[in-house]
């Protein structure tokens, strides 16, 4: 029988229970992830809030398949793909009352009467309706191409409400209204040439080229008002709910950019392929201009940019440029913006129109006066540095929008963390619903509108929790109490919690949950392998100490039972820059915990810390590198140091560090700057020049490189290559698109022209960014343990 059933598990693979992964290896950690098991992922309801769907693997097949549990029995069952899935991919857009959904399937629009379940077509056409809403009356709007379209459900009447136009307006520009003069001549025009009559009818022709449920726009319409794109990108068609005004933007391309190519070597061709990549910062970027299209006078105006609070501002830094500074007050510009919205309210009478300044140092909400294209200020939110944190960059839907007709909510960092507010849009009264030294980090509006529901670090940095609080405020209710990471998915019908729950020292699982305070949350899940759970996999200590300047810094610290007789310290950078990484969840550096696991057995004490500018502790610590990347973000690094020496007694001759990406960057300003404290380090698909990397990311933190060269020349590691001391490993992907193979080339010259000889560069000729081989992980991480041996034992 014993025979037998070993027979069975080694046909089956099963007997991967049996197997120890301790001790701890670099090969064994940095295999495909496969082997420690597969946690759920991807977790969304049917509308009927019964059933639950999400991707899992459990039997570590070659690909995750579709499981599915309901409320009333929580076991998972595999799904039949083809049947259930059909279930998951609709997602209506309802009328005020909910009688009424409609739905795009197919690329035609269809509507559902929701009380009786009967659906009907209402368009057939061999191109794609899109984005369907109601509008106030009842009828339906929907997009065929760039342009608008309306139907009436009971009379099935199709009529076109857009003639968007590619190219220029003949003879005018779009925003100059027409003159009475202007009108004469045009009609005296029409009377006396047959080509201009031809003309006119074959433009009438165009704008009733769209097909809706019967075909064409009922023949009694009138002639639609070409809107000429002038030869520009539209996009952002908004139309309000009463159908009066359709808002929408021109963006004129950045031209002249030099884009940047990424050579592959390794190719099925044989020959080297280029990759096309993205533009360095301070390239040109897009430029938008938002325009109104009122249907009842039928003209176009543009929106005025001119009327919105602090436009003029020139940023701080330019005291720095005292020429630059005299130029830009000459010029007493505005500065350019980018509109998300407008969001209109219920009944259409207002709308709200959210701007961010290019520069991102701006974000305003404001009120549109749509008949005139002005704005009246609802809100400012200024930093020197840059906008953002939770909820607050751009437009985040669902961080924004109606309670009501009259209340808009938003959040913000006015209070130096990202919390809730409310704004009465008539009387420009504005309440903070939230407060306290924690952020909201997701925020969800109920479908009663009663209440907001939003995932904070209320208890703690690093523990997330769910929380509902009235739209009125008052008392914050805590809906999840488990002490990790919890991500969470809300059915629709408001009454069960799905849970991604997850801790320091063990993988995400699905839990469920009523939605009710106090109410305890069932796991679904068990995905880790056997091999896996073999080992005790340590939860570090998670603890906090004062930098130089004061303020609290956050860390995980791995103890090794048995130190090496060196009392040997190694610090982990985590990478992404604003991102935080000391919770009590499991990590998404998840190679990086393995491997301190290892270190730790290996003698070292290991720290990893959420120096300054990680996310998670406010406005202040997100914006401490403003201008000084390599500044603050550094120095916790080294006061993290001194806390271990006084705290688990390392000796400070004896440390590493070693990161990824930002962590990398963080690894060489380090080696560099601060070669009296880290004997080695590893620094991996590193930044070594900021002028080299991406315009998003990096002008918010630096500006940009001709308007503010101070700032990347303190802040860029190339700048530092001659104080190199310690023992430097670099690492890096050839074929990364993120950080070129480029950055660490041209530090490496640096090296060579200036005769250092204690580095050394690993190439991986076919990994991105991020590599995916396991081969490529476990060749890095073999050299990063076997530098720290050499170096620090």
């Amino acid at each position: 029988m014993k025979k037998s059933l070993l027979f069975l598990l080694l046909c089956t693979g099963s007997y991967t229970f049996a197997q120890q992964i301790s001790p701890l290896t670099v090969e064994k950690i940095m295999r495909d992830p496969k082997w420690m098991g597969n946690s759920p992922t991807n977790f969304r309801w049917t509308a009927d809030s019964k059933t639950l769907y999400f991707n899992w693997n459990p039997e570590n097949k070659a690909k995750e398949e579709l499981y599915k549990i309901s409320t009333v029995s929580s076991s998972p069952l595999k799904a039949a793909e083809k049947e259930d899935e059909k279930l998951l991919s609709l997602n209506y857009v309802y009328n005020k009352d909910k009688s009424l959904g409609l739905v795009e399937k197919s690329g035609d629009i269809y509507i559902r009467d929701i009380k009786s379940k009967k659906e009907t077509r209402l368009t057939n056409t061999m191109e794609r309706e899109s984005s369907p809403a109601f509008l106030t009356n009842g009828d339906v709007i929907y997009q065929l191409g760039d342009n608008l379209f309306q139907l009436s459900p009971k009379t099935a009447e199709t009529k076109q409400l857009t003639n968007f136009v590619k190219g220029k307006a003949p003879g005018r520009t779009i925003s100059k209204p027409a003159t009475e003069q202007d009108n004469w001549l045009k009609a005296q025009q029409t009377e006396l040439f047959d080509i201009i009559k031809k003309r006119n009818a074959e433009t009438r022709s165009a704008g009733r080229g769209g097909r809706g449920r019967f075909g064409a726009q009922t023949a009694d319409s009138k002639p639609l008002k070409p809107l000429y794109t002038d030869d520009k990108f539209l996009n952002g068609i908004v139309i309000s709910p009463d159908g009066r005004f359709i808002t929408y933007k021109l963006t004129t391309a950045a031209i002249g950019n030099h884009n940047t190519i990424v050579p592959n070597y390794v190719t099925a061709s044989g020959y080297t392929e280029d990759i096309a990549g993205r533009t360095k910062v301070g390239e040109n970027e897009n430029l938008s201009q938002g325009f109104i299209y009122d249907t009842v006078k039928d003209s176009v105006y543009s929106i005025q940019t001119s009327t919105i609070t602090g436009i003029k501002d020139i940023p701080e830094f330019y005291k720095d440029y005292p020429k630059e500074l005299d130029s830009l007050k000459k010029k007493n510009a505005d500065r350019p913006v980018n509109f998300f919205g407008p969001l209109w309210n219920e009944k259409g009478t207002t709308a709200v129109v959210i701007a961010t300044s290019l520069d991102n140092k701006d974000r305003w909400i404001l009120k549109l006066d749509a008949a005139t294209g002005k704005f009246n200020l609802i809100d400012r939110q200024h930093d020197e540095a840059w906008i953002g944190g939770p909820g607050i960059s751009g437009f985040y839907q669902g961080s924004t929008g109606w309670i009501d007709n009259n209340r808009f909510y938003y959040q913000s960092e006015a209070s130096g963390y990202s919390h809730l507010y409310v704004a009465d849009v008539a009387s420009g009264e504005k309440k903070q619903l939230t407060s306290g030294k924690w952020e909201v980090q997701t925020l969800e509006l109920s479908k009663d509108k009663n209440y907001f529901y939003f995932k904070a670090n209320k208890e703690h940095p690093g523990i997330i929790n769910f929380f509902k609080i009235s739209v009125n405020g008052g008392e914050i209710i805590q809906l999840t109490s488990m002490k990790g990471l919890s991500d969470i998915t809300l059915s629709p019908d408001e009454k069960y919690i799905a849970i991604s729950y997850s801790y320091m020292n063990k993988p995400g699982e699905l839990y469920l949950q009523p939605n009710k305070a106090g109410a305890k949350a069932l796991k679904i899940t068990t995905s880790t392998s056997a091999e896996f759970n073999s080992y005790q996999w340590r939860e570090p200590d998670l603890v906090s100490f004062k930098n130089r300047y004061g303020a609290d810094v956050y860390a995980r610290v791995y103890k090794s039972a048995h130190p090496a007789a060196s009392h040997p310290a190694v610090v982990f950078v985590h990478g992404a820059g604003y991102l935080q990484n000391v919770h009590f969840g499991w990590s998404t550096y998840f190679r990086e915990f393995m491997f301190n696991n290892l270190l730790a057995d290996n003698g070292y004490t290991v720290i990893d810390i959420d120096y300054t500018a990680s996310s998670g502790y406010g406005r202040d610590h997100r914006t401490g590198i403003y201008r000084f990347m390599g500044g603050k973000d550094l120095t916790d690094q080294v006061d993290g140091v001194k806390f271990l020496v006084e705290k688990y007694s390392v000796n400070p001759k004896h440390v590493g560090l070693y990161g990824g990406s930002y962590g990398g960057f963080i690894t060489l300003m380090a080696m560099f700057n601060e070669s009296d404290v880290f004997a080695s380090g590893a620094a991996l698909r590193s930044v070594t020049d900021w002028a080299h990397y991406n315009h998003g990311y990096t002008s918010n933190i630096l500006n940009e490189p001709f308007n503010d060269p101070i700032a990347y020349k303190k802040s860029s590691p190339i700048y530092f290559a001659d104080k190199l001391k310690g023992n430097l490993l670099m690492a890096h992907g050839m074929v990364d698109v993120n950080v070129h193979f480029q950055d660490i080339v041209r530090l490496t010259q640096r090296f060579i022209e200036l005769g250092k000889n204690n580095w050394e560069l690993a190439v991986y000729p076919v990994e991105d960014h991020g590599f995916v081989e396991p081969a490529s992980w476990t060749d890095e991480y073999k050299r990063i343990f076997n530098l720290f041996e050499k170096t620090l034992k």
